[in-house]
C-alpha cells in the first residue's frame, strides 16, 4: 500500500519483459555443465576490473539499481549429514542440486552490488562467482567475508547471469554456512595454520575476547562456543556464556542471548551481568513487562548499578506506552527528523481492537468498544522498516518479481533483507510473521535444520508484497507538502513513497474505499485513528489506494493480490453508473478545472457547471460520496472567503464536506443563537478537510462567533486523524494565518 509500483510504467515494464526473456534464454541452457568456459585468470581479472570500476563511479541519489527475483524455490530442509558433496565440474546450469552440498572458499575480497559477491573455488581449484543475497548488511564489514573464507552451500543453484557468465546464487540464509577455520570440513591445504586439538578452554575464551574487541562478533561467538565444547570449569563456562551472550546481543541475536543468560542464571541465580543481559534481551524482543520484572530484581540487589537504573527507566516508559497509548508525539516528530534511519524507541499500543474472521475478506481488525472519530486504535512499531533518505547518495532499487509480474521502486529489496535477517537471528519471531497473509504461496513446513533456523526468502517477499506499506518520514511533513502545493485541496492524495515497512497488526486491516480509519506515520511508528464514530464490533478499514481524485478507470480497485474485490458502495455506484454517465462526469470535471484556471473566473458559470456535475449522481452524498465535487466546492469556498462573501464561503465549505459523506447540522444560515455545529456523520478524510474546517472557522468568526471554536475543534480532530497527533496543530494552522484555510506557510 502506497508503495511506488511501476509495473504499468512502460520504461519499467520493459525491464520486466527483458528479465523474463533472459530467464527464458537461461532456462534453455538448463542441464549444461556449470564450469565456465573462461579460464580462472580471466574470471579473476574480470571480477577485479568490475570492482575497481564500480569504486570509481560517482554515486548519484537518483541512481536506480535493479534487483531481479528468480522464480521462487524452497530453502534446503535436509540435514547436512544426508547431503553428498558435489564439485563444480559435476554441477549443471539452472539446476538446484537437491541432496548435495558444495564446499568452497573465497579467493577474492567481496564486492557488493545487489548481492554480496566474490569469486570462489572448490577443492579442485575450479572457480565461479558466488552471489549471496539478503546478506549485504551482515557482511558489510571486513570481518565477515574475507579472502580465504570457507563456506558450505547447501543444495547449490547455478544460474546464468544477465551478462551471460555463470554464478552460484544463494537466496536463503540457511542455505550457506560459514565454516570455522578449525572445523574438520576444512581441507588441510586451505588452513592458514593447523589448530591444535588440545587447545585449552581458556585460550579459546581469550581468542573470543580478541575477536569481540575487534568487533568480529561472529568469530567471537565461534570461539566462546569452542570454549564451552572443551569441558571448562564451571566458573569459566559462566564467563564464556556471559561473553557469548553479549556477542549475541551486539549481533542482534536476542533469542540466543536470552538462552545463554538463562543457563548462567541456573548456576548463579543473582548474577548481575546475567540479569542485566537478560533484561536487555527481553527489551529488544519487545517483552517489556518481563524486562521490567528482571530490572526490579536488579534494582533491589544492585542499587548502585546506574546503567541498569537507566535501562529500567527506559523499559518502564515502553511498558507505559504499551499499556496506556500515551505518547509524546511532538518529541517523536523531532526524533524522526534527527535519526537516520528514523527508528524510534517506543512501545506498541494496541487499543480497543481485536483480530477476527470476516465473512468474505479473511481475517480483519474489529473494534471491541465504541470509539469516536479521532480516537487512537493502535500505535504500532514496525516489525521492520527500510528508510530511503532523499538527501543521501544511497541508490534506489528497482525490484522485479517475475512470479507476480510486479515492479516496484524503493526499499522493498532492503526490507526483504532486513526481515529475513531478523527472523533468521530470532526464530521466536517466525510463527507470528509467517502467519500474515501470503496468498497462495506454499512454503516448506520446516522451521529448523541442524539447529539453524530455516527462513524462506520468497515467503518473506510475498508477505511484504501483500502486507507492506510505503510511508513518509512523517505524515505531518507529507500533509505540509500537500498544503503548500499551489493546486487544489485534493492534490497528492494518491501518494507513493520510497520508504517501506511491515506493521504486523495493521496488516490485518482490510481495504475499503469508504474507509472508517486512517493511518499516519512518525518514523517507523504507524498511528491508526478512527476517522468516524464506530460502534463496538465494527470492522476497521482503510483504503489501500485512495478513491479521492482516482481515475474512474481504476474503480473498482484492483485487489487481486489480496484475493477479493472491493464491494463498497462507492465501487458499486461507479460500476452501475454506466460509461456515458462517467464520461459526462469526467468531461464536466475537466471543464471545471479549465474554468478555475482562467484569468477572469466566471463564478456564476462555475456554479452552473458544478450543478451539472452534481446531477450525474443518483444517490445522496450521505450514502455514496460525490468525490468529483469536493475539489470545486472547496475552491469556491476559498475564493468566496478571500473576497469576504462569507455566507457563500460557508455554503460551499459545507457542501465540500458533504460531498465527502459528512452529515452536518447547525452550520447553515440563518444561524440560531447558541445552536451548536454538530457532525452527525463523519465522511471520508483527506488532507484538505482540515483547511475546509478552518475556512468555516474564519467565516463563522463574523457570521456566528459561537460556531468558530467548534469549527476549529473539528479542524483539530481532522488534523489528528490525518497526521496522527494534534500537538503540532497550532504550529501548522492558525486563525491569524494569511491564508483563508488557516495554514501557516512557514510551518515546518
Amino acid at each position: 500500500m502506497d508503495t511506488h509500483d511501476v509495473s504499468d510504467v512502460p520504461e519499467y515494464f520493459k525491464y520486466l519483459q527483458t528479465h523474463k526473456k533472459n530467464l527464458k534464454n537461461a532456462q534453455s541452457l538448463k542441464g549444461r555443465p556449470a564450469k565456465s568456459p573462461k579460464s580462472k585468470d580471466q574470471i579473476l581479472m574480470q571480477f577485479m576490473v568490475r570492482k575497481m570500476m564500480a569504486a570509481r563511479t560517482p554515486t548519484n541519489p537518483m541512481n536506480i539499481r535493479s534487483s531481479f527475483l528468480p522464480p521462487a524455490y524452497p530453502p534446503c530442509h535436509t540435514p547436512f549429514s544426508k547431503l553428498n558433496k558435489v564439485m563444480i565440474k559435476n554441477m549443471c546450469l539452472e539446476t538446484h542440486h537437491r541432496g548435495r552440498h558444495l564446499l568452497i572458499r573465497t579467493v577474492t575480497q567481496a564486492d557488493t552490488m545487489t548481492a554480496v559477491m566474490a569469486i570462489v573455488e572448490d577443492e579442485d581449484g575450479t572457480v565461479l562467482m558466488l552471489q549471496l543475497y539478503n546478506q549485504e548488511q551482515e557482511l558489510s564489514n571486513a570481518h565477515n567475508l574475507r579472502e580465504g573464507t570457507v563456506l558450505v552451500v547447501k543444495e547449490p543453484y547455478v544460474k546464468v547471469m544477465a551478462d551471460g557468465d555463470y554464478g552460484i546464487r544463494v537466496d536463503h540464509l540457511s542455505d550457506v554456512w560459514f565454516v570455522p577455520e578449525f572445523d574438520d570440513l576444512v581441507p588441510l591445504s586451505w588452513r592458514k595454520r593447523v589448530t591444535q586439538s588440545d587447545e585449552s578452554a581458556f585460550s579459546w575464551k581469550e581468542k573470543g575476547s580478541e575477536h569481540f574487541n575487534q568487533g568480529d562478533y561472529r568469530s567471537a561467538i565461534i570461539c566462546y562456543s569452542k570454549t564451552l565444547d572443551t569441558h571448562p570449569s564451571q566458573e569459566l563456562a559462566v564467563i564464556a556464556q556471559l561473553n557469548r551472550s553479549l556477542s549475541f546481543l551486539r549481533s542482534h541475536r536476542f533469542d540466543s542471548a536470552l538462552k545463554d543468560v538463562e543457563n548462567v542464571l541456573q548456576v548463579s541465580e543473582l548474577s548481575e551481568k546475567g540479569l542485566f543481559r537478560k533484561a536487555q534481551a527481553l527489551y529488544q524482543l519487545r517483552r517489556f513487562k518481563e524486562s521490567c520484572g528482571i530490572h526490579a530484581i536488579l534494582a533491589e540487589k544492585y542499587p548502585d548499578n546506574t546503567q541498569a537504573a537507566h535501562e529500567y527507566s527506559r523499559a518502564s516508559a515502553r511498558l507505559m506506552e504499551q499499556d496506556s497509548g500515551k505518547y509524546e508525539f511532538g518529541k517523536m516528530i523531532l526524533e524522526a527528523k534527527k535519526r537516520r534511519p528514523p527508528m524510534l524507541d517506543r512501545g506498541t499500543y494496541i487499543g480497543p481492537v481485536t483480530v477476527k474472521q470476516t465473512q468474505s475478506h479473511g481475517r480483519g481488525l474489529f473494534t471491541t468498544e465504541t470509539v469516536k472519530a479521532g480516537d487512537l486504535l493502535l500505535c504500532e512499531k514496525a516489525f521492520a522498516h527500510a528508510f530511503h533518505d532523499k538527501d543521501t547518495s544511497k541508490d534506489l532499487r528497482l525490484l522485479l518479481n517475475v512470479d507476480m509480474d510486479k515492479a516496484t521502486i524503493g526499499t522493498q529489496a532492503e526490507l526483504i533483507e532486513l526481515i529475513t535477517q531478523k527472523l533468521h537471528k530470532n526464530p521466536s519471531l517466525i510463527p507470528d510473521f509467517v502467519d500474515l497473509h501470503h496468498g497462495t504461496y506454499k512454503s516448506v513446513d520446516v522451521l529448523e535444520v541442524d539447529d539453524i533456523p530455516v527462513v524462506d526468502t520468497f515467503l518473506v517477499e510475498r508477505i511484504i508484497l501483500l502486507n507492506g506499506f510505503g510511508c513518509p518520514l512523517s505524515s505531518r511533513e507529507s500533509h505540509i507538502d500537500c498544503m503548500k502545493e499551489d493546486d487544489n485541496t485534493t492534490k497528492k492524495v494518491n501518494k507513493q513513497f520510497h520508504s517501506s515497512g511491515v506493521w504486523s497488526l495493521a496488516s490485518y486491516i482490510n481495504h475499503s474505499c469508504l474507509s472508517n480509519a486512517r493511518r499516519s506515520f512518525i518514523g517507523d511508528m504507524m498511528i491508526v485513528r478512527a476517522s468516524r464514530d464506530l460502534p463496538s464490533n465494527t470492522e476497521i478499514t482503510f483504503w489501500y489506494k485512495s478513491p479521492i481524485s482516482r481515475d474512474p478507470k481504476e474503480c473498482p480497485v484492483n485487489l487481486q493480490h489480496w484475493g477479493f474485490k472491493c464491494d463498497c458502495l462507492l465501487c458499486q455506484e461507479t460500476r452501475s453508473a454506466g460509461s456515458s454517465v462517467l464520461s459526462n462526469r469526467n468531461r464536466i470535471s475537466a471543464d471545471l478545472q479549465r474554468l478555475f484556471k482562467t484569468s477572469k473566473m466566471n463564478l456564476r458559470k462555475i456554479e452552473d457547471r458544478i450543478s451539472n456535475l452534481a446531477g450525474t449522481y443518483s444517490r445522496p452524498a450521505s450514502e455514496v460520496p460525490h468525490l468529483t465535487l469536493e475539489s470545486p466546492y472547496m475552491s469556491l469556498a476559498a475564493i468566496y472567503a478571500s473576497s469576504r462573501k462569507l455566507e457563500k464561503s460557508v455554503e460551499f465549505g459545507l457542501k465540500a464536506l458533504e460531498s465527502l459523506g459528512f452529515v452536518i447540522k447547525g452550520g447553515n444560515p440563518p444561524y440560531v443563537s447558541n445552536a451548536p455545529l454538530i457532525v452527525k456523520k463523519w465522511g471520508l478524510m483527506n488532507d484538505g478537510v482540515v483547511g475546509c474546517w478552518m475556512i468555516l472557522c474564519l467565516a463563522y468568526r463574523e457570521l456566528a462567533p459561537t460556531l468558530a471554536s467548534q469549527a476549529e475543534g473539528y479542524a483539530r480532530v481532522s488534523y489528528k486523524i490525518c497526521v496522527g497527533e494534534d500537538e503540532t496543530f497550532d504550529k501548522t494552522y492558525s486563525r491569524l494565518s494569511d491564508r483563508t484555510d488557516g495554514f501557516l506557510t512557514a510551518a515546518k
